[in-house]
């Protein structure tokens, strides 16, 4: 039988609910357990796809094309699972399913309420898609105290009651805040979101304190007595070098036993923390380095690109050495500005994004690495833009554009009408723009002998797209004339998913996000191939 882990939020948001229930995870798996990870968000959107990345950062993606909170990144880098639709629902996506029910009858005339309508379904999708895990960890979203949150909070104190008090067990994250004026540590923010929390029926059984320095014993103290916890269960974090450390500072703590010992489950395997020490120790010391440089519209936002970041991160683990992210503003570069910006970089990276808004940035930046031989890697819109760099400079198409920028006679990149997944036709529209995309996992067939075999090491792949434009295959025989490979292809031969430059050190851009499916322990091989070429860049 499954154990339930509520971690929920206090003080201030962003305190790090996501990679303390991550790291939870992977402790409890090394000790032999099955985890599951969930993220309950409060907004009232159905799903973080139509949210701009400055509203709510990274739209993170999952094998079966669910658009989801960025923590489920978190998840899967730490733990090695992968999630799915059925692990992230929001306020917005609960009211829709219950309204829907209430326009056929389900409720068979009752009155439709938050109790007990929308915190049953709630419930519901707690309890839902669970059979052979030992523990599911269920991430809150928001702040204890938020009105967004109460009936998710009312949902689990249900649920921890029907379930067993001895089943479920409450994490709350707080801040501990230092005050540099007067030198000392408070512990009041943290009192106060206890006693909010209990106002509503829940009593924590582990607080984590977040703080920038290490918390006194008889601060401590305070906050178990005030609180109403064991001393053993206020769980201190302090801000740590790299969020690698997190699985080492947790075991530290004890949490993983703290977990074990309220469930009152024993466990006679010890927890492997060799991988993260490993990586930390790199990550901390090596002197090795290379520049990359992000072209984008969401640099200023460093959670924009998460999952991108940490990929980069992963593939200099592989490599030994360490990534230096320079970020560029794609709608502020200017051509006559690509040599001054763009100086001290060994590889160059155009992400995944949309609108017209900062192409010819992007375009620009391209066209230097293209000539200058520079490293290059253009991930979903990435691609595309190269594609419309190469066919107005190298096909003397000069107009080349997306359709998605308005009409034109010369779309290398067009809106795709209809594709096929596991022989099903799938339909595409700008009707709606949430969920309409080509998401999750598809399959590519690879040509032979191309650097994208050579990487990969096998002719089919799967990863995780998230677009509705596709470059337009009926260009093909124009672009492989003069050099440009269509090396990965649908299955149908109707999509174009990758192509490299013939006469390039390194030059690839993908259809698909290769970011999601990065991890720290195992990095992505075309961010390990990346970098490893960019490093053989800089030695020149």
């Amino acid at each position: 039988m499954a154990r339930y882990i509520f971690v929920t939020g206090g003080v201030v948001s962003s305190l790090g609910k996501g990679l303390s229930s991550a790291s939870l995870s992977y402790l409890l798996q090394s000790r032999g357990f099955k985890v599951r990870l969930r993220k309950l968000d409060p907004y009232l959107n159905v799903d973080p796809g139509t949210m701009s990345p400055f509203q709510h950062g990274e739209v993170f993606v999952t094998n079966d094309g669910a658009e989801t909170d960025l923590d489920l990144g978190h998840y899967e880098r730490f733990s090695g699972i992968s999630t799915n639709k059925s692990d992230n629902i929001t306020t917005g996506k609960i009211y829709n399913d219950v309204i829907k029910r209430e326009r056929k009858g389900k409720y068979l005339g009752k009155t439709v309420q938050v109790i007990p309508h929308i915190t049953n379904r709630i419930k519901e999708f707690i309890r839902n898609d669970i059979s052979k895990e030992d523990f599911v960890i269920c991430e809150i979203g928001g702040t204890v105290g938020d009105i967004e949150s109460l009936p998710f909070l009312e949902a689990i104190r249900q649920f921890s009651n029907e379930f067993g008090r001895n089943n479920t067990l409450f994490i709350h994250l707080t801040l501990v805040p230092y005050m540099r004026a007067s030198d000392e540590i408070k512990t009041k923010p943290t009192q106060h979101s206890v006693k909010e929390l209990r106002s509503i029926g829940i009593q924590p059984d582990i607080i984590i304190c977040r703080s920038e320095r290490s918390i006194p014993l008889d601060q401590r103290k305070k906050i178990s007595l005030f609180c109403n916890v064991s001393i053993q269960d206020v769980i201190e974090t302090v801000d740590v070098k790299t969020i690698y450390e997190a699985p080492i500072s947790f075991n530290k703590e004890k949490l993983d036993e703290r977990v074990l010992k309220y469930f009152k489950i024993k466990s006679n395997k010890k927890v492997n923390l060799k991988p993260w020490v490993n990586i930390t120790k790199l990550v901390l010391t090596t002197k090795r380095r290379v520049n990359i440089g992000i072209v984008g519209k969401y640099v200023e936002l460093k959670d924009a690109y998460k999952s991108l970041d940490e990929a980069l991160t992963h593939g200099g683990i592989s490599n030994k050495l360490k990534v230096n992210l320079i970020r560029i503003e794609s709608d502020k570069l200017k051509p006559s500005d690509i040599k001054k910006k763009l100086k001290d970089v060994s590889g160059i990276l155009i992400p995944g994004g949309f609108g017209k808004r900062g192409t010819e940035g992007k375009i620009a930046a391209i066209k230097h690495a293209r000539l200058k031989k520079i490293p290059f890697f253009g991930i979903c819109f990435g691609m595309q833009m190269a594609i419309i760099e190469f066919a107005r400079n190298m096909l003397n198409i000069k107009n080349a554009t997306s359709s998605e920028f308005g009409s034109s006679k010369a779309s290398v990149v067009g809106l795709i009408d209809e594709w096929k997944k596991d022989g099903k036709l799938m339909k595409g529209t700008k009707k709606d723009l949430g969920g309409t995309m080509r998401l999750g996992s598809y399959t590519a067939r690879l040509k032979k002998d191309t650097k994208i075999s050579k990487i990969y090491k096998t002719t089919v792949i799967s990863e995780r797209h998230r677009h509705r434009y596709e470059v337009n295959i009926n260009y093909k025989d124009q672009f492989e004339k003069k050099g440009m490979i269509f090396s990965g292809l649908s299955p149908d031969n109707n999509l174009p998913e990758i192509i490299e430059l013939r006469n390039h050190p390194w030059f690839i851009g993908v259809q698909f996000h290769p970011e999601f499916k990065s991890r720290p322990l195992l990095p992505h091989p075309l961010f390990s191939s990346f970098i490893e070429a960019a490093n053989n860049y800089s030695k020149k």
